[in-house]
């Protein structure tokens, strides 16, 4: 951490913890804009399956990077990166403090240790080949292309997030190093930003009963008909955005592939899966503050409270 750097506050979590009612809490309170950390809100007409902040419900409080992209668009972490540095220098010459609110762990790092992504050079020969490779043979095959280049990698990214499977292989075959290594080496950057790490949390049980609600929701509110619009507006499974949680399964359901019950099925679990994957990432991240719901008895005027003495302690705000 920068003692004499701008200030900085994160606020992350499990998928469906209660990250949004007490960001907006947390940037009214210490004058904050958001930043939203996530790879699905970004997109415009996706707002059901990626659970996104509407207009009347932000409390009056700025939000960045959401409803910024077609579903046509790539988005990764490179993009988010420059989206990002740009929405908080905008942030900062308001007099405000950006407040990074999402639950990409690979995104938040990115930004807060100014990660160097130059490496990535902007040649998508090989990428769009490994694509081709991926729908052709299956994310299976793609997956062990890579652990036989960087089996490290394959401890840390998932067999069905072929977009960073992808950009792991490319990595190797453009630099001959690994991704795994090159990711070690960028978190021991020291951040830029005097921050707050804050990770949101609650038991797994309460996570997973609140994945199920959620989803039963998403479905109640319209997700068939918004995959269904997305379809007419030539979406497809090949494309980043459609591999989103959600999307993803109902597509497959709209195709033939999977019943509806499976698809609902398939979301909850994959979600699940998810939630726990995004803990064992915050675990790894070095100055991570948890801030475990049952321990404040689920009071969210007790942890705001929380959050304030510790951001005043470390000087984030006066």
């Amino acid at each position: 951490m920068c003692e004499g750097g701008r200030p900085l506050i994160i606020l992350t979590g499990p998928t469906a913890v209660g990250k949004t009612e007490l960001s907006i809490a947390l940037a009214k309170a210490v004058g904050g804009e958001i930043i939203s950390a996530d790879s699905m809100q970004v997109y415009r007409h996706m707002d059901i399956g990626s659970a996104k902040i509407m207009p009347e419900e932000t409390g009056g409080v700025p939000h960045h990077l959401i409803d910024v992209l077609e579903p046509t668009e790539e988005f990764n972490v490179v993009v988010f990166q420059k989206l990002a540095r740009k929405a908080a220098e905008e942030i900062y010459g308001r007099g405000h403090i950006p407040v990074l609110v999402g639950g990409t762990g690979f995104y938040i790092q990115a930004l807060l240790y100014d990660i160097d992504f130059t490496e990535n050079d902007e040649d998508t020969e090989l990428r769009r080949f490994l694509s081709k490779l991926a729908d052709k043979e299956g994310a299976d095959a793609l997956y062990e292309r890579l652990r036989a280049v960087d089996p490290e990698s394959c401890e840390n990214i998932h067999k069905n997030n072929v977009k960073r499977v992808i950009r792991a292989i490319e990595f190797y075959e453009k630099t001959g190093r690994k991704i795994s290594a090159h990711n070690k080496e960028q978190r021991k950057n020291e951040s830029p930003y005097r921050f707050a790490y804050f990770v949101l949390n609650d038991s797994r049980e309460r996570i997973y009963q609140r994945i199920d609600k959620r989803v039963d929701l998403m479905m109640e509110c319209g997700l068939v008909d918004e995959v269904r619009a997305l379809q007419g507006l030539g979406c497809h499974g090949g494309m980043v955005s459609m591999q989103g949680l959600g999307y993803k399964q109902i597509l497959s359901c709209l195709e033939g592939e999977i019943s509806m019950d499976e698809a609902v099925y398939l979301i909850k679990r994959d979600t699940r899966h998810f939630a726990k994957r995004q803990l064992t990432w915050f675990r790894r991240e070095k100055e991570v503050t948890w801030v475990q719901k049952d321990v404040f008895d689920y009071d969210s005027q007790k942890i705001l409270g929380f959050m304030q003495d510790f951001l005043r302690e470390k000087k984030i705000i006066l």
